[in-house]
């Protein structure tokens, strides 16, 4: 059982680390990604953070994180058994002269004596996500008055928790590694109502601006898909101001523009063709441009890639990218292709 649970782990943890780790099935899948799990360790650092009251911390994931930039950890947790791994893994890691794991209550633990603490609470139940914040186990009220009586708290929750939920103290921070969004963090201690996205490796940190949502404009040359912790931290505005774009639609999370920059924040293609929705028009056009290899992306359609793939029937040595969306409120197909990156580190 161990064995196939480190198999799992690898993706999160590493071969390294995953290989000499204890892991229970509850604790492969909701422990935290390694590298998001350093970017916060390594913040906490640099707020002059030197202990943690990590709670909740399952098999010890971003403890270890943490005792690896040095800092001082108490790892609680209430599963017994949950508890035995955390201590096994710090063990195993040579970290046990920063790692003291408690089996015990949280919300029974007396942090004062902590510079951060850090609140990681329990997001599945037995049927599986609680999209809830309230029913969290800690309920996040509970974690979110923990936090206001630390120097400094960073409180991990879903990223799709609703914006108007978050508090007015707080921070928030919407992470992704390798383009998919992995989570959100409360920051409390750091800058009040400031929203930032994230994007790992890097970092590369976007911060809001407080700017109106972007105007709908005409589809121009290229088109921008921005990284899902852009869109989820409400930030596309500001993606489409550094671009001089404009929306496709003001519903849809696609940015428009005449003329291609350089952002880290957004994937772009050059838009070669504007068709209404139509499958047998789109048929001929890759028949004709002899595509066999078609990308098919959707926002605002119902339309499943599969399905139509399996309707276009793609022939040919060329490939290309579809998008399935709406344009000015009618349904669209834009036909283009990705802008491959020059290796500059900053978009193209």
């Amino acid at each position: 059982g161990q064995a196939r649970l480190r198999q799992r782990a690898v993706a999160k943890f590493g071969a390294e680390d995953a290989g000499r780790m204890f892991f229970t099935p509850n604790g492969v899948e909701q422990s935290t990604r390694t590298s998001v799990a350093v970017h916060r360790a390594e913040r906490l650092r640099a707020l002059g953070v030197r202990s943690v009251a990590d709670l909740c911390c399952g098999i010890g994931g971003d403890a270890i994180a943490l005792a690896r930039a040095g800092i001082r950890v108490l790892a609680v947790d209430r599963d017994p058994l949950t508890a035995a791994a955390a201590r096994a893994n710090a063990d195993a890691l040579g970290l046990a002269d920063l790692i003291e794991v408690r089996e015990g209550d949280v919300t029974e633990v007396d942090t004062t004596s902590y510079d951060a603490v850090f609140v990681d609470p329990a997001r599945r139940g037995g049927r599986g996500r609680i999209f809830d914040p309230e029913a969290y186990s800690p309920p996040l009220s509970w974690a979110v008055g923990a936090a206001l009586r630390a120097p400094v708290a960073a409180l991990k929750i879903a990223p799709g928790i609703p914006h108007e939920a978050v508090p007015a103290e707080a921070e928030a921070e919407w992470i992704s590694d390798g383009g998919d969004v992995k989570e959100a963090v409360l920051w409390f201690g750091t800058e009040p109502g400031l929203v930032r996205a994230t994007l790992l490796p890097g970092p590369r940190e976007l911060r809001g601006r407080g700017l109106p949502d972007p105007a709908v404009r005409a589809v121009g040359r290229y088109l921008y898909e921005p990284d899902g912790a852009v869109i989820r931290a409400h930030l596309v505005a500001e993606v489409a101001e550094d671009l001089d774009g404009g929306l496709v639609d003001e519903t849809i999370a696609y940015v428009t523009a005449d003329e291609l920059r350089p952002t880290p924040y957004a994937a772009a293609y050059e838009i070669t063709d504007r068709l209404p929705f139509n499958v047998k028009k789109l048929k001929a056009l890759l028949r004709e441009r002899e595509v066999g290899v078609l990308t098919v992306k959707k926002r605002g359609s119902a339309v499943e890639p599969e399905e139509l793939r399996r309707k276009v029937k793609p022939q040919g040595p060329h490939s290309a990218t579809v998008f399935l969306t709406r344009v000015a409120g009618a349904p669209t197909m834009l036909v283009g292709a990705p802008v491959r990156p020059s290796g500059t580190g900053d978009g193209f």
